[in-house]
């Protein structure tokens, strides 16, 4: 049950780590942050206290992470992506290098975020924005640049082309419109 963490990796005080993680240079894993087996954590990353991460997940290079996240399995966060406090995401999720979320998101499994190269701007990428207290159902796709305001909700199984305003409800392929939160 052999895992390996870098002597330049700081664990704070009762870190789990489950069998065959692997922990990069310059990681930092705060204090009761439980990281399930065969979980991958990259250099440069930041994992909150009180945070679980799944088995089989990936935490890319220069990752933030808040505080009392939960991450299930097969879990992919890429490359200097941002999460505030009190995120979940079910198993198999991915969020392309780049993603800003802020606190207390909610997505379900099979939950992904695209950033799509702009040629016109050179290859360009530009991920999505998740902003606080958004939720969203089971395999739902947020296609690139797009913003999902604060406190809204989107459908399962629904592609988000466009950003959706605050406080409102959207489902369908594309997502569209259907009721303001209640």
């Amino acid at each position: 049950m052999i895992s390996y963490i870098s002597s330049s990796a700081v664990l704070e005080n009762n870190v789990s780590v489950g069998k065959f993680c692997i922990i990069e240079d310059n990681v930092f894993i705060g204090s009761g942050v439980v990281l399930e087996d065969y979980s991958i954590i990259k250099s440069g990353s930041i994992i909150g206290s009180m945070t679980r991460v799944g088995t089989y997940s990936k935490i890319g290079e220069n990752v933030k992470i808040g505080s009392g996240c939960s991450f299930t399995s097969y879990c992919e966060i890429r490359d200097n992506c941002q999460l505030g406090d009190y995120v979940m995401m079910g198993s198999r999720c991915t969020l392309s290098a780049g993603t800003i979320i802020e606190d207390n998101v909610v997505m379900k499994y099979g939950f992904v975020v695209t950033d799509t190269p702009d040629l016109k701007r050179n290859h360009e990428k530009k991920a999505g924005i998740l902003k606080e207290g958004s939720r969203f159902g089971a395999n739902v796709v947020i296609m690139p640049a797009v913003t999902v305001g604060e406190n809204s909700e989107v459908g399962a199984c629904s592609q988000v082309r466009k950003d959706i305003p605050c406080n409102q409800v959207w489902f369908g392929v594309p997502a569209k419109y259907y009721r303001d939160v209640s």
